[in-house]
């Protein structure tokens, strides 16, 4: 007689591992940008690299909103809220000075400096290595705030057209998207500026207008500066972070705890998770 034989969920292989190893994408949220002679605000820190995981072990998980826009009148930003995957974190990005020469606010990238007599300077990547330097504000003439930083570029500063600088990209996801651009520092349209340009990576523009150019969410942006003499619009805020976490798809999938907003983009051969809000943990 021949014996019964158990046949389990995975045949006769044993259930897919944990992985050991998966890379990840933190980007922080972005700086606010200010209102008046208004610095951009910086892009949220950017990381990227491969961290080591195990069976078993709750990893943390949080994803760091946008710094607020200053509020009409004469006002800076706020810096954006850190990200978090396990032990990596990245800094939200500084906020946007405002007039008169208003230094931009340190973080993941640096907030532009306020346009003045003098220009504040652009505020530094603080800790380094996930950004870049804000502008300083322009001295006199349009009075055009500094530019936000980006990832990979500083914002312009000290002329009367202070760009954010731009993000980085990263192809985690299966698709190339740039993060973590800049704000555009705002002008005074009343001294003949103009507007400005936010950083690739979803930086605000800056506006010389009385126009409120928020950060992209999910991209850590930074919001851009709204130039308008006590500009009734505020100045820009940044965007949300996001935490991106991919490996084979040979291993098993990601048990997520509640509080987390995610979806799974594709990309061929990889296991993708993509966080856009909340704080939570993750397992296998």
């Amino acid at each position: 007689m021949i014996g019964a034989i158990t046949v389990g969920l995975f045949g006769d292989k044993a259930p897919p591992a944990a992985p050991s190893s998966v890379d990840y994408l933190v980007v922080a949220g972005g700086g606010g940008g200010a209102c008046t002679n208004a610095g951009g605000g910086g892009a949220g820190g950017y990381k990227t690299s491969s961290l080591a995981v195990s069976g078993g072990t709750n990893y943390t998980v949080t994803i760091g909103g946008g710094g607020a826009g200053g509020a009409a009148g004469i006002n800076s930003g706020s810096n954006g809220s850190n990200s978090v995957f396990s032990s990596i974190t990245s800094t939200g990005g500084g906020y946007g000075g405002a007039a008169t020469n208003v230094p931009g606010g340190d973080g993941g990238s640096g907030g532009g400096g306020g346009g003045g007599n003098p220009g504040g300077s652009g505020g530094a990547a603080s800790p380094s290595g996930q950004g870049s330097a804000g502008g300083t504000g322009e001295s006199g003439g349009t009075f055009c705030g500094g530019g936000g930083g980006g990832a990979s570029a500083g914002g312009t500063g000290g002329g009367g057209a202070n760009n954010g600088g731009n993000g980085s990209a990263s192809s985690i996801t299966g698709t190339s998207v740039t993060y973590a651009g800049g704000g555009g520092g705002g002008a005074r349209g009343d001294q003949g500026g103009s507007n400005t340009t936010g950083g690739s990576g979803g930086g605000g523009n800056g506006s010389a207008n009385n126009v409120k150019n928020n950060g992209t969410a999910n991209l850590g942006g930074g919001g851009g500066g709204n130039g308008t003499i006590n500009g009734s619009a505020g100045g820009g805020n940044g965007g949300a972070g996001v935490v991106v976490i991919a490996y084979a798809n040979t291993f098993k999938d990601l048990t997520i705890g509640g509080g987390l907003t995610y979806d799974q983009p594709t990309r061929s051969g990889y296991k993708v998770y993509r966080f856009t809000a909340g704080t939570g943990t993750v397992s296998w």
